[in-house]
């Protein structure tokens, strides 16, 4: 939500005095360490949104299970650090412009495992992926420009899918 997103995020989600630790280029790994050394000190969120695992797609084509594994260990080292923190799991969004581009298909995999990971009780997850695409599956520019960044309205979509289930999770 920084750049493009910023207006989008101020609006929605700064009288919560929320943070926003999502970083250009991040990976799993990269996430993981930060959660592990330090992110959250002195913080005690009631909800934490997770959404990584593209750029483990796109810089390295992991394979699907290896990423996902990234994903557990993220949301697992998340609820170590924060108990009481419930976490929205959210799918990897769509990249490329249609569903016979290959990092979407890796995606799709990573998704179809870390659906798996919510319990309903400390972990939801949520698949908004439909919202960024058109009728036939395809990933309008108007939405995410290079097929893989929202720009001001993939972000406003993404927050008016999300709010709901934000306000049930205790935000």
């Amino acid at each position: 939500f920084d750049g493009r997103g910023r207006e989008v995020w101020d609006e929605n989600y700064k009288k919560y005095d929320a943070v926003n630790l999502g970083f250009g280029g991040d990976r799993t790994e990269h996430l993981l360490w930060r959660i592990k050394y330090g992110a959250f000190d002195k913080m005690k969120p009631k909800v934490a949104v997770v959404m990584i695992g593209t750029n483990n797609t796109g810089h390295l084509q992991s394979p699907a299970a290896e990423t996902a594994l990234g994903v557990k260990a993220c949301i697992d080292q998340l609820h170590n650090e924060l108990p009481e923190t419930k976490i929205l799991l959210l799918a990897i969004f769509p990249r490329g412009k249609d569903a016979n581009d290959p990092l979407r298909k890796i995606n799709e995999k990573i998704n179809g495992i870390i659906k798996g990971y919510a319990n309903g009780t400390t972990v939801h997850y949520m698949d908004i992926n439909h919202i960024f695409l058109n009728e036939d599956g395809v990933l309008p520019r108007e939405i995410m420009s290079d097929l893989l960044h929202p720009g001001k309205e993939g972000y406003e979509l993404w927050a008016a899918a999300i709010n709901s289930k934000l306000k049930d999770l205790g935000l």
